[in-house]
């Protein structure tokens, strides 16, 4: 009986306990999954606010960004319309200058329609003051597609006939007309459309030329000047030394013949240079190109030509308007050799060499009775006689090699 009683006992003890184990069990169930929701909701919360401060740390830093880009370009820009300024014209000069030149769309020849022509004149006066004359005259062939830029320099002495049936030097069509009465002398004497103008202050070109670390030329004869000694050969020149090799008439036997090639050098290097200037180099020349010249580009127009080219093949042609020396009432003037001049401009035309006489023309440039006709000379038409008997041609000129 006792042992009945007994397993009772641990049968009801047995009975009871296994509820009590069940729920005790169900409530740390419970409590742990409470503790988790709660640890979740927390995390949940923490991702939030994390969430939360990194969109709003994202907003201000875009809102800053934006505020220092805005900034940034406005400063550009600023930057970019002073140096158009600083390249412009009186008004009404800008104004005559533009209505002179070619428009777009009508530039270059039927069979390379994207090459251009520009007239780089060097005056005596930037500011274009009246009386001022064009020290140097350059007609300019650019070619971006095939990266090359012809340089063909036109005597400043040039005869050519007024409208009044007068005569006169080529370069007094600045003073008496402007930028935009040389750009009308020259596309006559040329026969091509001219679509932009370049006025050069050939003073600011020493800052220029020292920015780019000078510049390269082939000095034809050895010459002294002041304190200044030149070798005969190529050689890289400082700015100032650079100013004074462009200046040289007396110097050489070619006098202004051999001037307008000194000259026509130092715009070559210059070219060459610009195109191949690294980015750190970019705005302190950008800067010192804009005040050197005066013209109807802008400067973004300059900085994208710049870029266009290709570095690695940019060919530079380089020639002269085939010229004599000779007198006329006392007066000293450069004459044409007509026939020679329209060759040289149809060969310019097709993008070749300017002197090589072995270039058959194209049909397109041979055929444009336009080109190089010169319709404004003053030059006999029967000038050979006048030519031979000259003391000094555009062929007399002692041209370094390479």
């Amino acid at each position: 009986m006792a042992k009945h009683m007994s397993d009772d006992i641990i049968a009801d003890s047995t009975t009871s306990a296994a509820p009590v184990a069940a729920d005790n069990v169900e409530l740390l169930h419970n409590d742990a999954l409470h503790q988790a929701s709660s640890h979740d909701h927390e995390g949940l919360r923490r991702v939030r606010r994390r969430h939360s401060a990194y969109k709003k740390n994202l907003t201000i830093g875009l809102g800053i960004l934006g505020a220092s880009v805005v900034l940034l370009a406005g400063i550009v820009l600023f930057w970019v319309s002073s140096l158009d300024r600083s390249m412009r014209m009186d008004p009404e000069e800008q104004k005559a200058l533009v209505e002179s030149l070619a428009a777009p769309g009508v530039t270059g020849t039927e069979d390379r329609p994207d090459a251009y022509y520009v007239l780089i004149v060097g005056s005596d006066a930037r500011s274009s003051v009246a009386g001022a004359r064009g020290d140097v005259m350059m007609l300019a062939r650019v070619d971006v597609a095939n990266s090359r830029i012809h340089l063909i320099s036109i005597p400043r002495d040039t005869i050519i006939a007024t409208d009044g049936g007068g005569e006169m030097k080529i370069n007094a069509s600045f003073a008496y007309g402007g930028a935009a009465g040389a750009v009308d002398c020259v596309s006559k004497f040329a026969g091509v459309p001219i679509s932009h103008y370049v006025e050069v202050d050939f003073d600011g070109a020493i800052e220029v030329i020292d920015e780019l670390g000078g510049v390269w030329v082939n000095v034809p004869e050895a010459f002294t000047s002041g304190d200044q000694v030149f070798a005969k050969g190529k050689q890289l020149l400082t700015g100032e030394r650079a100013l004074i090799y462009a200046r040289q008439r007396y110097a050489f036997s070619g006098g202004d013949f051999t001037r307008a090639q000194s000259q026509r050098q130092i715009v070559e290097s210059v070219a060459k240079q610009v195109v191949k200037m690294t980015p750190a180099q970019a705005p302190g020349v950008v800067k010192k190109l804009a005040a050197m010249v005066s013209t109807d580009y802008k400067t973004t127009d300059l900085v994208s030509l710049a870029l266009s080219f290709d570095k690695n093949r940019l060919t530079v042609y380089s020639s002269v308007c085939p010229s004599f020396a000779f007198n006329k009432g006392g007066v000293s003037y450069v004459g044409t050799m007509l026939d020679e001049w329209q060759d040289m401009m149809r060969r310019v035309d097709a993008g070749f060499d300017p002197d090589d006489t072995t270039q058959v023309i194209p049909e397109v440039q041979a055929t444009n009775e336009a080109l190089g006709a010169a319709t404004n000379s003053a030059t006999p038409k029967n000038y050979q006689e006048l030519a031979g008997s000259s003391g000094l041609t555009t062929k007399d000129v002692n041209t370094p090699a390479g």
